[in-house]
């Protein structure tokens, strides 16, 4: 492989990574809103 390869496809890995760190992020926090809004609903009847 050639060193611009190896770069470009080492720059395309950290994306993904960080694409899937981001998208980790936004379910955690969509759940925890979720849950939130679940138990506040349970506390309120």
């Amino acid at each position: 492989m050639s060193q611009a390869l190896e770069e470009h496809w080492f720059v395309n890995y950290l994306r993904v990574i960080r694409n899937a760190w981001h998208f980790y992020n936004a379910l955690d926090l969509e759940f925890k809103v979720v849950c939130g809004s679940f138990g506040i609903a349970l506390l309120t009847l």
